[in-house]
């Protein structure tokens, strides 16, 4: 009897008890945030008939992306400044379904839930089916990457899988694990004598190699959380330093949303990430709107498999203040793409841009201050003597005189967190303005998420610093020891550039402050000199008459 190879195969899967996996289509998988994911399609940045500006779309050839498929998504203000553009939009009566430019998935196939073989070479999806699995290959730029440990820490587990099928199986691309879910209802635990977000932050010096928690904090009446299911959110994710990059010790930070969902999945929430769009990331990253998995779980730049991270979640009544920040933050992508502005790991960071956007809104986190005036200037100057160099004497001023809900990662996730339980609680003590008094009568329930370090062959990470004297003390006081990773530039391309961007000027290598002060001392140079002169002068007629 002939038997052709489909049939083989068929005969070999019934033979096993089970048919093959089969992803399904990222447009299947549900949701993207507050979206459909129905609405969108998946494209690459080479879409030749997609609404997303090309400033957009270059940064993304060859990438995995969702586009709209029908409404248009963001717009934006061609001679309007980001916030200023986002100021005008939320005054009238803005469009609150409009969609993200483009959501960067990184793969176009989604396997909702399978366990892992111990071998690591197939995958069983929960109805029966199985497949061989593979994982992507590791960037090469890339300084660790997935191992045994990996392996161990997925197996023992269900999973949720980003990735592409193919004649030998799935590759993955982003492994999710199912057991971090955030669960309706529960018993609250709010801070306790002592706790504070900062601590929670710094337990177990980061809590790299501790447990997956989810902690109800505080809902608004007895039993509010468990009406969580469907209800949209505002998450505020912080991301840890790294084990072994100097320059990291900072952290990360993104606003996320979404909508609650009856299992207490959160992979398929939305993470709203700025980084440095003109060099080239190690691990591949680039600014965009992202699901949840692909930010922490992907497998070359997951931030959970470099440091360890935190998330503070804020369940709402109703969906306005949710729709409205990533509303507004789409546009702000818009302006980020075309180089309106660009990434200033000072000026305009991860934590600049999120906090400067919801001031924009109305919701005024309450500031910090700046780390030193008197400290800013004397770095300067010895920065600029020592380097030899006016623009890296600039950088470090610039650092030090920037206010630090701005600055710090973790100081941006403790102010609004803060300020987050206060609104909820009504213990904000200033006038509200219309978004705060909104979100204060619509926030029903907050939890607490720690998210441990995915173990692979890379170093542990560590809390995020909260100050430049603690950032100096993470790092070797050597310089010439730190563990630095270049970055290769990405110049954006002249073509591409207009409006805004071909107005936009670099700052000073002299801050005016600096300026000023020098001019000071000048004068009070000057003047001394001229006393002396004076002095002299007098000196030498007495002796003469």
């Amino acid at each position: 009897m002939h038997i052709n190879r489909v049939h083989f195969a068929i005969v070999l899967a019934l033979l096993a008890g089970s048919a093959l996996a089969k992803p399904i289509p990222a447009t299947g998988d549900g949701s993207l945030g507050l979206y459909r994911a129905a609405d969108f399609r998946v494209t690459d940045g080479r879409c030749g008939d997609c609404r997303t500006i090309p400033q957009a779309m270059w940064y993304f050839q060859g990438e995995s992306l969702a586009v709209p498929a029908a409404q248009p998504s963001a717009g934006f203000s061609r001679s309007r400044q980001a916030q200023a553009d986002v100021a005008d939009w939320a005054s009238g009566t803005p469009d609150l379904a409009v969609k993200p430019p483009l959501i960067w998935l990184g793969s176009g196939e989604v396997v909702g839930e399978a366990t892992l073989s111990a071998d690591g070479k197939r995958i069983s999806e929960k109805g029966g089916g199985t497949t061989g699995f593979d994982i992507v290959p590791k960037i090469s730029t890339n300084l660790s990457y997935w191992n045994d440990s990996t392996l161990r820490f997925f197996a023992a587990r269900p999973i949720r899988l980003r990735g592409e099928s193919g004649r030998n199986g799935f590759s993955a691309r982003t492994v999710w694990p199912l057991d971090y879910s955030i669960q309706a209802g529960g018993k609250p635990a709010p801070l306790g004598g002592g706790e504070t977000l900062k601590t929670l932050v710094q337990f177990e010096n980061g809590g790299a190699q501790s447990a997956y928690q989810a902690r109800l904090l505080w809902e608004r009446n007895p039993g509010a959380a468990r009406q969580a299911p469907g209800r949209a959110v505002v998450g505020l994710m912080l991301n840890g330093a790294q084990g072994d990059d100097d320059e990291a010790h900072g952290g990360h930070f993104g606003v996320v949303t979404g909508r609650f969902e009856q299992d207490g999945n959160w992979s398929r929430w939305l993470v709203n990430n700025f980084y440095n769009l003109d060099s080239f990331s190690e691990k591949g990253i680039v600014a965009a709107v992202t699901p949840m998995d692909k930010y922490l779980m992907d497998l070359n730049n997951g931030q959970s498999y470099y440091r360890p991270s935190y998330m503070l979640v804020a369940t709402f009544k109703d969906d306005r203040p949710t729709a409205l920040y990533q509303g507004a933050i789409n546009r702000v992508y818009n302006h980020f793409y075309r180089h309106d502005f660009v990434y200033d790991h000072s000026r305009d960071n991860c934590s600049g841009v999120s906090i400067d956007t919801f001031r924009t809104l109305g919701w005024r986190v309450p500031e910090r201050g700046v780390e030193s005036q008197l400290k800013a200037v004397a770095a300067y100057a010895y920065v600029g003597a020592t380097e030899r160099s006016l623009e890296k004497g600039r950088k470090i001023y610039d650092y030090l005189t920037t206010e630090t809900t701005r600055l710090y990662p973790a100081v941006a996730f403790d102010a609004m967190g803060g300020d987050l339980l206060a609104l909820a609680q009504g213990k904000a003590n200033r006038e509200l303005t219309p978004l705060e008094r909104d979100m204060a009568q619509n926030i029903e329930a907050i939890w607490f998420v720690r998210i441990p370090q995915v173990p692979s062959s890379r170093a542990f990470g560590l809390a995020p610093v909260y100050s430049f004297d603690q950032f100096m003390k993470e790092a070797p006081a050597d310089r010439s020891q730190w563990k630095i990773v270049p970055a290769a530039p990405r110049p954006f391309p002249t073509s591409l550039q207009d409006g805004l961007a071909l107005a936009r000027e670099k700052p000073a290598p002299v801050p005016l402050s600096v300026a000023g002060l020098g001019l000071g001392l000048g004068l009070t140079l000057v003047g001394v000199g001229r006393k002396v002169t004076r002095r002299k002068k007098h000196a030498r007629k007495s002796k003469c008459d």
